[in-house]
């Protein structure tokens, strides 16, 4: 495209991009294609990545196994426990992805790329988005090696293939909604330390003040009604409901008789919310 100056020269006009949802996703996927292209470059982020999931099975399993007793079972049953919590290890983990996509925009912003993705005719979101789809690739090969380290231990599903995929489909999706949060707190923060801090944080009191790793019951009253409907305890429910795994005393809150409802309506909020500041912010950041 070219304009027409007062003096009458001509002169190159920076494109425009179009708009509309095609575009937009084509832009995403070339960025998602530039970051996983980076992750298999630096094997060592995916390795590390798998590093803290698999201590937390081997430990909390054959630790901590023998001397938690899941309500319902006459006494400790170091199987009936690992069973019970496989299901908050792989939430855990999908979520705990979070610190790594918020260091990983950091650090491209750092670096001045976010700037000169800016610079080109593409989607404003594109540039998160890729990330984020990116950030759910590693995050859906975590949980297979998980996986295979969680039936190693003596975790099985019980209800059938079906089930159990739709069970790491809520999985991915809330860790999908999670990587929002995390591509927020990358904009926020000035350098990919401070991001993974700040991506922690919260994570721990998130995880833990949950039906992850004891069930919500055997919490003072409080902290359970806040554990019931803590939107990561709505897919630790949910999956193991979909597993076919031990689940414990049930509350009778509406996120613990519905799960897998619960479980898509939190992420798709959280993904609608955390999607419309972290673009926002994109565009004053690096304005």
């Amino acid at each position: 495209m070219a304009v027409v100056e007062e003096t009458g020269a001509t002169v190159a006009a920076a494109p425009r991009p179009r708009g509309g949802p095609l575009r937009s996703a084509r832009d995403s996927l070339v960025v998602a294609k530039r970051n996983l292209l980076r992750m298999m470059r630096i094997p060592e982020m995916v390795v590390f990545g798998l590093v803290q999931p698999i201590m937390f099975v081997v430990l909390f399993s054959y630790v901590f196994g023998g001397a938690i007793m899941v309500p319902g079972q006459a006494s400790a049953d170091a199987t009936v426990y690992r069973e019970f919590l496989m299901a908050g290890i792989f939430a855990q983990t999908v979520t705990f992805a979070t610190a790594g996509a918020g260091a990983g925009i950091a650090d491209d912003m750092q670096k001045g790329l976010i700037d000169r993705f800016r610079s080109l005719p593409m989607a404003r979101g594109a540039v998160l988005t890729g990330r984020t789809l990116a950030d759910l690739v590693q995050t859906a090969l975590t949980l297979v090696v998980l996986a295979i380290v969680a039936v190693i231990v003596g975790w099985r599903i019980h209800d059938g293939v079906l089930k159990a995929l739709g069970a790491f489909g809520l999985l991915l999706l809330l860790g999908y909604a999670f990587s929002w949060i995390g591509a927020l707190i990358g904009l926020s923060v000035r350098t990919p330390e401070a991001a993974t801090s700040g991506g922690l944080i919260w994570l721990f009191p998130l995880t833990f003040i949950s039906n992850a790793f004891v069930p919500s019951s055997k919490m003072p009253a409080v902290l359970g009604h806040i554990a019931d409907w803590n939107p990561f305890s709505a897919t630790v429910q949910a999956s193991r409901q979909l597993f076919g795994n031990p689940e414990g005393v049930v509350s009778d809150a509406w996120p613990m008789q519905h799960p897998a409802l619960a479980s898509v309506l939190w992420s798709l909020l959280i993904i609608v919310l955390f999607r419309t500041l972290a673009v926002r912010k994109y565009r004053s950041a690096t304005a």
